[in-house]
């Protein structure tokens, strides 16, 4: 078992763990009807935890938050047009991928994908020291509510050896 293997493992039962509340979704509207976006508006808490553990949150989850994000949406992901070429159908998002598209700015964390390894993944997390955070999908559909409905339970994420 590889290094980056046991990393990312340990990212998704991280980010797995993490209690999330859907506070608010919005719908982008595009040219192109089939091309909208969606916005996601996120705490870091859930009906059994108190408002102020948020912050808390942040901090030992929000690294493996946006992997797991990444993960499904990588997952979810599909060619378009010439990035074809370099679609694989059995690959997965990687830790150099979290790497690649993570940024620190203004105190926040950021998760920014667009084409990876052929697919059009097309989302952007942004993860607040406060404790929340927020997910936009462009051309994805309501993909993002699945994932979310995921981290809260219905077919819940599992980390497989």
């Amino acid at each position: 078992m590889s290094e980056e293997s046991d990393v990312g493992k340990a990212l998704l039962r991280t980010g797995a763990a993490v209690p999330v509340t859907l506070l608010q979704e919005s719908v982008m509207p595009a040219l192109d009807e089939a091309e909208f976006g969606l916005r996601l508006e996120l705490s870091f808490v859930d009906e059994d935890s108190p408002e102020e553990d948020r912050a808390d949150v942040a901090e030992w989850g929000a690294l493996g938050f946006l992997f797991v994000i990444g993960v499904l949406s990588f997952a979810d992901a599909r060619p378009r047009g010439v990035s074809d070429m370099h679609y694989i159908e059995r690959d997965e998002f990687r830790i150099t991928d979290l790497v690649a598209a993570l940024k620190f700015r203004n105190g926040e964390l950021h998760l920014d994908t667009d084409y990876v390894r052929g697919r059009r993944v097309k989302t952007r997390v942004v993860v607040r020291p406060d404790g929340s955070a927020t997910i936009e999908t462009i051309g994805r559909g309501k993909a993002a509510l699945r994932w979310i409905a995921r981290l809260q339970g219905e077919k819940p994420v599992r980390v497989v050896d």
